[in-house]
């Protein structure tokens, strides 16, 4: 917001009865903003997943959430920033959804390690519609160093819990892979179902996808999954 500076003129002084703005109004209208904002964004993931990356338009947003197209250019100036502020929204969510899902978890590694790997098939991340967000963003990344730089940032914290787990895992149990090594299959796994997902393979949804990934554990980490562990957990509803 464009704040006015106050000029100090001791000839001219302002009205008595001029109302000062309460600081529920203010916050109002800061709410107000990000609620916008927040519209345009998910119109901005809307027309991703349905016209992907190149056919989206600042018109198709401003259509999609019901705006003027004055207004998508009032928030975001260009197509650019406003797909900028799209991804940063996504990773952001992304990263308190797993976060929120390993304080949840019970504080010895194999539970926390399953927990992210739930969380990552929860309905409220793993839609088509995110999913195809997700795509759009990606094939675009290899060209786009700010998408890369961010990508990149929250990438790095994400494996970095991977490869914490899976090293607490193997300080327990004397497994003979290399943390790294098992965190990086674990993680390709994972982008794979994903991938699959979004495509609409017939034999993979939600669910199987799940079982897939706790089978990949149960196999990975036979002495803290054994038998029928969290494959036979269900997905987040």
């Amino acid at each position: 917001m464009l704040e006015v500076p106050v000029l100090m003129d001791t000839e001219a002084p302002q009205p008595r009865d001029t109302p000062k703005k309460s600081g529920s109004e203010k916050r109002g209208r800061k709410a107000s903003k990000e609620v916008r904002q927040l519209q345009l964004i998910e119109a901005t993931i809307d027309s991703l997943a349905k016209r992907g990356y190149s056919d989206t338009t600042m018109a198709d947003v401003a259509d999609g959430a019901k705006l003027s197209r004055g207004i998508v250019n009032f928030h975001f100036e260009s197509k650019e920033k406003l797909l900028v502020a799209t991804l940063q929204y996504m990773y952001d969510e992304y990263s308190a959804h797993w976060r929120a899902a390993l304080d949840k978890a019970a504080g010895d590694p194999a539970s926390q390690l399953q927990a992210l790997v739930a969380a990552d098939f929860d309905r409220s991340i793993c839609s088509k519609r995110k999913l195809a967000a997700w795509c759009a963003f990606w094939g675009e990344a290899k060209s786009r160093p700010t998408y890369q730089a961010l990508s990149a940032a929250r990438d790095k914290v994400y494996q970095g819990t991977i490869v914490d787990l899976c090293g607490r895992l193997k300080q327990e149990a004397g497994y003979a892979y290399q943390p790294e090594t098992i965190a990086l299959a674990l993680s390709a796994m994972l982008e794979g179902l994903w991938l699959r997902l979004m495509m609409g393979a017939e034999d993979v949804s939600r669910e199987t996808a799940l079982a897939g990934a706790n089978a990949f554990l149960e196999t990975a980490f036979p002495r803290h999954y054994p038998g029928e562990g969290p494959a036979g957990r269900e997905v987040g509803r």
